[in-house]
């Protein structure tokens, strides 16, 4: 990623708003424009006039585009750690993460993104902490196969990388959600239905404590 340009102070009277509202106007609006164009199509005056702000209060809050995609990437790692706390059920992670579609699309469309962009981890700021999350899952794989739950030829990795490539279908995939099921990919009721679906799957391929 590009060098982040030197942090220059905002005007005065932009200095004086409430630095907190500040921030989440900032990566509200970078989260819907990351999530539209990806890291590389995005433009940070885009996303000033998103916010309504300043575009200078973008590198006085975070230092460039570069720290702004951190931050707001540090965001949804938080995120996910509310939907799927330590101990609950596959299932029910893969469940909700398809739900956030109905709540987050941008989020979605940022990991997909992400995917597409990728060159390599050296240029992948969310590499490492984006591994150690879904190492958390990949062990809760593992640890029902050792108690039988899971063929031994399953690779527990494998697996996990396609329930989430499903939970993500109705945002990455909505052009065939509508060709084979005929509805629209977006609606509350269709991604109420595909999280359930998604579950159901997980609870009859053995992702379920006994």
């Amino acid at each position: 990623m590009p060098p982040s340009k030197p942090r220059r102070s905002p005007a005065p009277q932009d200095r004086q708003r409430d630095p907190e509202r500040t921030r989440k106007l900032i990566l509200d609006a970078a989260s819907a424009e990351f999530g539209a164009h990806g890291y590389a199509g995005a433009r940070v005056s885009a996303i000033a006039a998103r916010a309504g702000v300043n575009v200078q209060l973008i590198s006085y809050y975070f230092d460039g585009k570069e720290g702004l995609y951190e931050a707001m990437s540090q965001q949804w790692q938080e995120r996910q750690r509310e939907l799927a706390p330590p101990g609950t059920p596959l299932p029910e992670q893969l469940h909700r993460y398809a739900m956030e579609a109905a709540h987050n699309p941008d989020g979605a469309r940022l990991l997909a993104w992400s995917g597409l962009e990728y060159t390599g981890p050296d240029d992948d700021p969310d590499h490492a902490p984006r591994a150690r999350l879904l190492a958390e899952s990949v062990d809760q794989v593992r640890a029902l196969q050792t108690a039988g739950r899971l063929p031994a030829e399953v690779d527990p990795a494998c697996l996990l990388i396609m329930l989430m490539a499903a939970a993500m279908a109705p945002t990455t995939l909505p052009h065939v959600i509508e060709g084979v099921c005929g509805t629209d990919p977006g609606s509350p009721d269709f991604i109420a239905h595909f999280a359930d679906q998604v579950a159901v799957l997980a609870r009859l391929i053995g992702l379920e404590p006994a």
